[in-house]
């Protein structure tokens, strides 16, 4: 069985990565959304494993110290990251698991996974960002112009990602991304226990 893919996916806010994250799981049985861990109590509805993996403070910084987290972040006095193990065990397995996480998170990821594949998210322009932004209607102005600041500075960021993809359409930037896993795991170095398999088959 082929090994899955650690594919990481990022893009400023409003630029719809969420939904085309979500399009992509869900039109491909071979890819799942990473499970992060986090220090906040679940919520009604929330199951461990399935929605997060809830664990302490004391947990999660006993983690961070044993280098078992590829990234982490804290928000709202509570901690949130991607364990180590879980994403590591999954992508043995076949699966290729994505991480829909910001920039520096990401250039974390690809530190300790050099061959992580990451992906850029972008917009078919800074105009079309503000527009997606401003049809949302739940923020003002000021955090509109907030948000393309930071954009542009993460748009900076891209050229250090492995491929970029622009979301013209949901359907047209997901089959851009499956294009890249399966280019991903056709590469010859991942298909070396393959050929040894055939060439095995001949010698039987």
């Amino acid at each position: 069985m082929n090994k899955g893919k650690v594919i990481v996916v990022s893009g400023p806010s409003g630029v719809g990565k969420g939904t085309v994250v979500k399009e992509l799981i869900g039109s491909n049985k071979d890819c799942a959304l990473s499970v992060s861990a986090t220090t906040r109590s679940p919520r009604e509805g929330e199951a461990h494993g399935v929605n997060y993996f809830f664990i302490t403070k004391e947990e999660f910084t006993q983690k961070i110290n044993n280098n078992e987290m590829l990234e982490y972040a804290e928000y709202c006095s509570n901690f949130y990251g991607t364990p180590k193990d879980y994403v590591l065990k999954s992508v043995e397995q076949g699966k290729n698991i994505i991480l829909e996480i910001e920039v520096q998170g990401a250039l974390n990821v690809k530190k300790i996974i050099p061959e992580a594949v990451t992906v850029f998210v972008m917009p078919p322009s800074l105009q079309e960002l503000e527009d997606r932004l401003r049809g949302r209607g739940t923020e003002t102005d000021e955090v509109v112009g907030q948000r393309l600041k930071t954009a542009i500075a993460e748009i900076k960021q891209a050229p250090q990602y492995d491929y970029i993809v622009v979301n013209n359409t949901v359907m047209q930037c997901v089959a851009d991304i499956v294009s890249i896993i399966i280019a991903e795991r056709q590469k010859t170095e991942n298909m070396l226990d393959f050929i040894k398999g055939v060439l095995n088959d001949e010698n039987a």
